[in-house]
């Protein structure tokens, strides 16, 4: 589902994407809710999916990883940025079945309903606003930690005043230092949502359990110092130990 905004107000719809193996092509089919904004949607696709990056010139860096080449591996985006950085930090700490549960849940009492020819699509994601304006102990009900909701609505007030921009085109320095001083988002979240929101290829969350296990340390400083040699594409190393440890094979 999509919520887009549009002279003053948020378009809702809904995308379908479908891969077109005999095409090396996304198909994608849009609402017709959101035909105003088709443009920027289509470039917002893109990198969500990472089409515009160049494997000749990762992969060659990558073949240094200690694993199995998984050539043309991309770096998933977000569609829209305040909802991917929620994700990460619904994500803290917990499994990914965890922070995706506690996302729906979040979508299902704050999200705005949207029709769509879709049974298990309903709702839009929380506006910034929504989540900003929410009691936190409503939130709370949702089983997110009481240090969670904090930064949560810490993020959504920051995006509302404009003095954080989530999109790839934002500062990349000056984001990281704003997430960074909001509180409950250290080293790791800024990281990973510099990974998945404003795709940064070189994004390395040295202190992520996954990391670790997949490079068999559990120091940030010795992982930091190995990922030197697969500059500037560090998180798209990151990508290719994440699906290592999914499927070692």
């Amino acid at each position: 589902t999509v919520a887009w905004p549009h002279r003053g107000q948020r378009l809702l719809g809904w995308i379908d994407l479908a891969f077109v193996p005999e095409q090396h092509e996304v198909r994608l089919t849009p609402s017709p809710s959101l035909s105003p904004v088709l443009g920027a949607l289509l470039h917002a696709v893109r990198q969500m999916l990472d089409l515009d990056a160049d494997p000749s010139r990762i992969d060659p860096v990558l073949t240094l990883l200690p694993m199995t080449p998984r050539p043309g591996l991309r770096l998933p985006g977000a569609l829209d940025g305040f909802e991917g950085a929620v994700r990460v930090i619904l994500g803290q700490q917990v499994t990914v079945k965890a922070g995706c549960t506690l996302a729906q849940r979040l979508v299902a009492r704050f999200g705005e309903p949207v029709a769509t020819p879709y049974p298990a699509l309903t709702h839009v994601f929380p506006s910034a606003a929504a989540l900003a304006e929410a009691d936190p102990a409503e939130i709370g009900q949702l089983g997110i930690v009481r240090q969670r909701v904090a930064a949560l609505q810490a993020l959504a007030r920051a995006v509302l005043q404009g003095s954080l921009l989530l999109h790839r085109s934002a500062p990349l320095q000056d984001t990281l230092d704003s997430l960074r001083a909001l509180p409950g988002v250290g080293g790791w979240t800024a990281q990973v949502i510099a990974m998945r929101v404003l795709s940064w290829p070189d994004a390395w969350p040295a202190s992520d359990i996954g990391l670790m296990h997949a490079l068999g340390s559990r120091d940030p400083k010795h992982l930091s110092a190995r990922a030197e040699a697969w500059r500037p594409w560090r998180a798209y190393a990151v990508m290719r130990l994440w699906h290592q440890l999914e499927d070692p094979t």
